[in-house]
């Protein structure tokens, strides 16, 4: 229903993050309005505007009727006109801001197609979508199985239940019309349900099951973008990317709609370039455009013949030789143009950012010499704690010899003083 955020009021039903509109965690709407109109109140004697905008599953959402004149603000849930029974919604806008996306989206505001609002849903009507909900993902599964077992050449992608859960809609993509009368049979006897197929299209069934790109941003199709405009790979030529399917292509296995977005700051800069088939008659010869860069205002053009060797030429300079050339003029060579556009090797970095070296913590490879002094080191240094060890030991060796004397000079003198006093008796 809404993410951890989205506080409840009485009888469990949420009241919404109140975040104009968008969530603060991403996790309870798509494609959301930003309602900048909501801290602003009303002219005194102006009646708000009597339609509301409200989300269903993922990104189908639907403009209706508030004739009840219920109190309504963004992230309540309500039961709305459906055929048969009734739907549940989240309100995703409200006020004078849906008048603008019915006028955006060519809705008229008395059409008969607009539905009204029933009531605020209570928690019985929360209690049974939520169940329904629950239903989805093993009906998803079991009816992929059906359709495999019927070989039949589309793929069911998404399963929304009515908010009452007496119909269930099958969205599914295929490059050719299926016969699905016998798969209908099968999933009423199977589900015990009223069963309604819609088809869409790729780009349509990216936009509901929404992923993460390949710039590392949710897609713009199931976050923002509404419509859909077609994409050639004329727009990659345009930007001189490289014709590579696997980069150009996006989740819905088209073109990604993202090539559309500087498309025209491409085309405007391109004006100011000579076209790439205009050839460039010189003295030395004819010359080619190999290359464009739109970014530094560059060419580069080669002798036909010297394929190799290219030139780089500004588009100023370009544009002289042309205007020459459709004188009936010749310049003498390319080479004159482009000794002027020498480039300054000379880079100054700077740390900006305040990041050091990425290998700042590996240990550095020490050298041969180094080792070899290392070796020698210990080699010296173990010859000396041998000698050490010798002359020590010799030490130790005299000095007990040196005691040993001792001893056995006092012993002969306590000898000869008790012969000495038993002579003095005698």
């Amino acid at each position: 229903m809404g993410c951890s955020s989205c506080s409840s009021g009485k009888d469990g039903q949420p009241k919404g993050c109140k975040n104009n509109g968008t969530c603060g965690t991403d996790g309870c709407n798509k494609l959301t309005v930003f309602d900048w109109l909501s801290n602003m109140s009303l002219p005194s004697g102006a009646k708000p505007f009597h339609c509301v905008e409200i989300r269903f599953k993922n990104g189908r959402k639907g403009f209706f009727k508030n004739t009840e004149n219920l109190s309504l603000s963004i992230g309540d849930i309500v039961a709305t006109e459906a055929s048969p029974g009734h739907d549940v919604g989240i309100v995703s806008l409200t006020g004078e801001l849906v008048r603008i996306q019915m006028k955006k989206k060519k809705v008229e505001l008395d059409s008969d197609d607009i539905k009204k609002i029933y009531r605020k849903a209570s928690q019985k009507d929360i209690d049974i979508w939520q169940k329904s909900r629950d239903r989805e993902e093993k009906m998803k599964v079991r009816s992929r199985e059906i359709a495999i077992r019927l070989e039949l050449q589309m793929k069911i992608s998404d399963i929304e239940f009515q908010g009452d859960g007496s119909k269930a809609t099958f969205y599914y993509t295929a490059e050719e019309r299926v016969d699905f009368r016998q798969l209908i049979k099968e999933f009423a006897h199977e589900f015990s349900i009223r069963i309604e197929m819609r088809q869409v299209g790729f780009r349509q069934e990216a936009a509901r099951l929404g992923g993460v790109g390949s710039c590392g941003r949710e897609l713009c199709c199931s976050t923002w973008l509404t419509d859909f405009r077609s994409v050639n790979t004329s727009a990659a030529r345009y930007q001189q990317l490289s014709l590579n399917p696997q980069k150009l292509a996006g989740q819905c296995g088209k073109l990604k709609c993202c090539l559309n977005y500087e498309l025209d700051a491409y085309i405007d800069a391109l004006n100011e370039f000579p076209k790439p088939e205009t050839k460039l008659h010189t003295e030395k010869g004819v010359a080619v455009c190999q290359k464009i860069d739109i970014f530094k205002g560059l060419l580069w053009y080669a002798y036909e013949g010297e394929w190799m060797n290219w030139h780089k030429i500004s588009a100023e300079h370009a544009g002289e030789i042309i205007a020459a050339n459709n004188n009936n003029e010749k310049v003498a060579s390319l080479e004159e143009f482009a000794s002027e556009l020498l480039e300054d090797t000379k880079m100054d970095f700077e740390n900006v950012v305040g990041q050091d070296s990425l290998t700042r913590f590996d240990q550095p490879k020490r050298s041969s010499k180094r080792r070899r002094k290392n070796r020698n080191k210990r080699k010296n240094t173990n010859k000396g704690s041998s000698d050490k060890q010798t002359v020590t030991a010799k030490s130790k060796g005299g000095n007990s010899e040196n005691k040993n004397s001792n001893r056995s000079k006092n012993q002969r003198n306590k000898r000869h003083r008790s012969r000495n006093k038993n002579n003095d008796k005698s």
